[in-house]
């Protein structure tokens, strides 16, 4: 149990930063159009009661 907390945890632990860091890093390279969030359209269908104002 301490080889798994002492090594293997801290280790799960800097991946998971890693992983999110480069995630949030990578819309610096992506063009400029798809950098922005998406677009929120009204969807068919569904009353306007459902959907947040």
């Amino acid at each position: 149990m301490t080889f798994f907390r002492q090594t293997i945890a801290p280790f799960l632990i800097v991946l998971i930063f890693i992983v999110a860091l480069v995630a949030v890093s990578a819309r610096i390279f992506l063009p400029s159009d798809m950098a922005q969030p998406a677009p929120i359209k009204e969807m068919s269908g569904v009353p306007s009661q459902i959907l947040p104002s």
